[in-house]
């Protein structure tokens, strides 16, 4: 891996609390490294239906789903991000995943993703509506109507599902996951570690 391959694949759903946590910091933390965040949009929901799971773990284990709220506070404090904790979780936001997968590769996708996020997780808001997400990408200065339309397209709805299945095949089972190169890292916490890795594949002068 050189200096011009230096990324790390970010695997995230917008429906998963630890995703969040993620997306608000790895924008600057991969800056710093001048390592590059290649997004990757994916839906949660089919995974967890592979593995025998009809909604989140976090919902069908009430201890640890009380544990994961407990812990939501503290690691905001740590990074001093803002929370509220969703009145619908998780959440479904099939529209704004839509509109990930068609702008993964533009300008405005971290910006983007971070509006989401705050939306979903800050002010409770339905990121899964027309309405928000176009509140989302004017707020952006975006051209959203155009923007949805292209994301409802029979084409970019296929992207998405086919991102799931590469999900799926890549052996991924919760979000956030990280990868460099083969080498998977699962979990918020595991940010760094991944960017650590992807120093350590460097090559040094």
């Amino acid at each position: 891996m050189n200096s011009a391959t230096r990324a790390i694949e970010f695997w995230f759903d917008f429906g998963s609390n630890y995703s969040y946590l993620s997306m608000m910091r790895i924008e600057a933390l991969a800056a710093a490294r001048h390592v590059q965040v290649l997004w990757r949009p994916f839906l949660l929901g089919p995974v967890f239906r592979q593995m025998g799971f009809e909604n989140s773990p976090f919902v069908l284990q009430k201890e640890k789903g009380a544990y994961v709220w407990k812990d939501m506070e503290r690691q905001c404090r740590k990074y001093g991000l803002a929370l509220t904790r969703p009145s619908v979780f998780p959440r479904a936001a099939l529209l704004a995943m839509r509109v990930a997968v068609l702008g993964a590769n533009e300008q405005w996708m971290a910006a983007y993703c971070r509006k989401i996020m705050q939306l979903n997780f800050v002010d409770d808001r339905d990121i899964g509506s027309i309405d928000v997400v176009s509140e989302a990408l004017d707020a952006l200065g975006l051209p959203a109507q155009r923007l949805i339309a292209e994301a409802q397209s029979d084409a970019n709805k296929l992207r998405l599902r086919e991102q799931t299945e590469s999900a799926i095949n890549k052996g991924i089972f919760g979000a956030p996951t990280f990868f460099v190169g083969d080498e998977m890292f699962w979990g918020n916490d595991r940010l760094e570690d991944a960017l650590d890795y992807c120093d350590s594949m460097t090559p040094r002068g």
